[in-house]
């Protein structure tokens, strides 16, 4: 029973370390980790090209330069669009900000004329004295440049880029040299069922979020909204965040219409479309794609949103449910590491964890033979 103890002792001692470990590592070494994780994701979208590049015979390195050069064209063309938007918005912001506090004073005052107000709350809560703490300007100027700092280090992650997806075309062909055809063909249908799963999610949430940002775009262009192109861009990343980051996305929109426009009834039109959008992609159609893979609990969402975001500040906090999902991928893969995975679940659904096995198919079954 000693010995045991101790035993336990030793792992519980040990874990504490190796968490620590990692903790300083990705505090210390955030600017090469960071860009890392940013490029995992942009591989992961490219990759189905990459490979199609391959099935059509063109050499390895052709094929990356092509969706490098595809990458970089994208990634200018948004640039272009999102920049001289930001630009204009930076400027627009301090009349914003006069807006939004004329707008405030005017509910405070409204709600200081009530009887129940000066007999409950006014001995508590000064609504008049607060406008001075509210700087609407700086927390929005904050949010878009955590945003755009994501692609800080754009070489750095295009250099990633290059070599993921390299690595990817690669390693299976590696593990049938390094291990003997049983072995080789297990570790081989494990990482291709964990490369399968990820990419779907990547693939997939990416894909989703453009469509959501488009919509978002669309919307506040058709009712002439000012920036319609900032928020739809502040949409695509903030829709990582579940709950809250579209909670951000529809109420910042909402905000800005509401200090555009003189009348309530077009913002109102406008918050009634974001929140149907928002729900419609959140609970119907995410769930219906996605599964179990973003089924994860909605506490350890909050902190792993606490620990993202105060390693890596807001690109951490908007990086924090892929990182998560991409962990519940993996753990789920491994039969000693399943129970934390369903631990890392909302609602344990129907053959999860049971160990069933994703089938490759059989055009890659052919290729490998």
């Amino acid at each position: 029973m000693t010995e045991l103890r101790k035993d336990n002792t030793l792992k519980l001692a040990a874990g504490l370390f190796i968490a620590g470990l990692i903790y300083l590592l990705l505090k210390e070494f955030q600017s090469i980790i960071l860009p890392f994780f940013v490029a995992l994701i942009i591989a992961f979208v490219f990759e189905p090209l990459y490979r199609w590049l391959r099935e059509k015979r063109l050499p390895a390195a052709i094929s990356v330069i092509v969706v490098l050069l595809l990458i970089i064209v994208i990634s200018n063309l948004v640039s272009l669009f999102v920049v001289t938007s930001v630009n204009s918005f930076q400027s627009a912001l301090p009349n914003y900000q006069e807006k939004f506090i004329g707008i405030y004073m005017s509910f405070a005052n409204l709600l200081e004329s009530n009887p129940l107000y000066h007999q409950y709350v006014k001995n508590h809560v000064d609504l008049a004295g607060m406008v001075g703490k509210i700087n609407f300007s700086g927390m929005v100027q904050s949010l878009l440049t955590g945003v755009v700092g994501i692609f800080s280090n754009y070489i750095l992650i295009l250099i990633y880029v290059i070599f993921i997806l390299t690595e990817i075309g690669s390693i299976r062909v590696r593990i049938q040299s390094a291990f003997s055809s049983d072995r080789a063909g297990k570790i081989s249908e494990t990482i291709g069922n964990i490369f399968n799963d990820i990419k779907k999610y990547i693939v997939g949430k990416t894909l989703i979020n453009l469509t959501h940002a488009l919509l978002v775009t669309f919307i506040l262009w058709l009712f002439g909204a000012d920036f319609a192109i900032v928020w739809g861009f502040l949409t695509f990343f903030m829709a990582f965040i579940p709950n809250i980051g579209a909670i951000i996305a529809t109420v910042l929109p909402f905000t800005s219409t509401l200090m555009q426009f003189d009348s309530l009834a077009l913002p109102i039109i406008i918050l009634i479309l974001l929140v149907v959008i928002g729900n419609v992609i959140g609970n119907i159609l995410e769930p219906k794609i996605f599964g179990n893979t973003l089924n994860l609990s909605p506490l350890l969402l909050i902190l792993s949103l606490i620990f993202w975001g105060h390693v890596w500040g807001i690109v951490g906090m908007f990086l924090s449910v892929p990182i998560m999902s991409i962990i519940k991928i993996v753990l789920s893969k491994f039969e000693s590491t399943k129970p934390i995975a369903i631990l890392m679940s909302h609602e344990v659904r129907k053959g999860f964890g049971k160990g069933t096995k994703t089938k490759k198919p059989k055009k890659e079954q052919n290729k490998e033979e």
